[in-house]
């Protein structure tokens, strides 16, 4: 049953199968033309096909998650979810300590809601064991972009894929590999080439704000395989993107591609990918709170991991109750990230048309911390075993716009990036 003040699900489906076209056309927001339209329908009308909620809430941003029987999301459909590993213990890292980090003291933001919190309509904010919280997918997110496609794409303004820094010519992802994306995607980032079993670090969150002709700005992991039109990833990170989230606030993301962003790929649980296993994690659920300039700093700890033919993404933790579920590598068709990823990847993207908006704090990487947006303890899963360092090599391709600084701390930082910067013409 649907909780108070939010229609069930079973009323949903029936708005969405009477809507038509006409109804949203005029609307400036509403982007998809009357054959978009239908196809929209039927994919909502897809992914709710035989699904029942038992209990409906919604978050700060105005998202409604439906808790649904964990074998009824649209990636199990009746089948029963695997089952999660703890992570690999950290080996100690050898050589020098690294800097010491001073008086250093983030708080880390509980992406998972707590017994006892209810929403504005005084619903409880968590789903019971054997569930999970679905966010619910409407005709008026999905009508703000102009094609299925655009919907699932990692941006409407087409696909992108961090450029390394020029002169590494054995680059999986290399500035010239991807020339057309420049005019919509821009990054501050850091990677290193080693095969992998994929990684962990702490992503600071802020709330960077989006003007006019800007779409996004972004906090990730990325985790890639392969090369050109076979390049796959497994991602997730804290993203603001009021366009998809009609929201300014970040919210927590995920996202995959099997063919370069070509034909595959979707956000959280938007499509037929990820199966989720943990109950009390709001999958493009709002972020709260975020950093503050000279001020208090926010922080999520985030990891994936392939354990027998999953990559399992982990939140707060290494421990398997930390697991909020998996991408099966079955999405990768045989291709590279079915048996390992070549490369780990951090750092910050955004996107824009005639300007771009704001990374991290909006502040460049030499300003640090409390001012400058970070990831820290950056580690990964070598494909031998165990958990190691990274050793990272920052690519800065627009330092007009956005900077990013990479140094070894001593423990508990260790591998750390900061990256940021304004935005604007660049």
């Amino acid at each position: 049953m649907a909780g108070k003040s939010i229609s069930s699900l079973e009323d949903f489906k029936k708005s969405v199968e009477s809507a038509g076209h006409k109804n949203l056309a005029g609307k400036a927001e509403v982007k998809a033309n009357e054959s978009a339209f239908s196809e929209m329908k039927a994919h909502i009308g897809g992914l709710y096909k035989g699904v029942t909620e038992v209990h409906s809430f919604e978050d700060e941003n105005g998202s409604i998650f439906d808790c649904i029987p964990v074998n009824q999301q649209p990636s199990l459909k009746g089948a029963s979810p695997a089952q999660a590993p703890d992570l690999p213990a950290m080996h100690k890292p050898s050589g020098p300590a690294g800097e010491a980090v001073g008086d250093r003291h983030p708080h880390e933001i509980a992406i998972t809601f707590k017994e006892g919190k209810k929403d504005k309509h005084g619903n409880a904010m968590t789903c019971p064991a054997g569930h999970i919280p679905m966010r619910r997918i409407t005709l008026e997110e999905m009508t703000r972009f102009e094609s299925m496609r655009q919907f699932f794409q990692k941006s409407p303004h087409g696909e992108g894929r961090p450029p390394k820094t020029k002169g590494n010519p054995t680059a999986v992802l290399s500035e010239t590999s991807a020339p057309a994306v420049a005019a919509t995607h821009r990054w501050a980032h850091a990677y290193q080439n080693v095969n992998n079993l994929g990684g962990h670090s702490y992503l600071n969150v802020w709330d960077p704000a989006i003007g006019a002709n800007q779409i996004f700005s972004l906090s990730q992991h990325w985790y890639v395989g392969g090369s050109g039109a076979g390049l796959q990833t497994a991602e997730c990170g804290w993203q603001v993107y009021p366009g998809k989230y009609n929201t300014k606030l970040p919210v927590f993301f995920i996202y995959w591609t099997a063919d370069d962003y070509n034909k595959t790929g979707c956000y959280n649980l938007d499509c037929s990918a990820f199966v989720q296993t943990n109950h009390s994690v709001t999958i493009g659920g709002t972020l709260s709170p975020s950093s503050v300039y000279g001020g208090a700093q926010y922080e999520i700890q985030l990891s994936y991991y392939l354990y027998q033919g999953n990559w399992w993404l982990y939140w707060g933790g290494g421990a398997a109750s930390n697991a909020i579920g998996y991408y099966p590598t079955s999405l990768y068709k045989g291709g590279a990230m079915a048996s390992h990823a070549s490369e780990i990847d951090y750092g910050g993207e955004t996107v824009g048309t005639t300007s771009f908006p704001p990374m991290g704090s909006g502040h460049f990487a030499s300003e640090g911390w409390t001012k400058a947006c970070y990831q820290r303890d950056i580690t990964y899963f070598p494909t031998g075993g165990g958990q190691v360092n990274a050793s990272l090599t920052p690519s800065v391709a627009w330092p007009k716009c956005y900077t990013a600084t990479v140094t070894l701390y001593a423990t508990p930082w260790f591998e750390t990036e900061f990256f940021g910067g304004p935005g604007g013409s660049c």
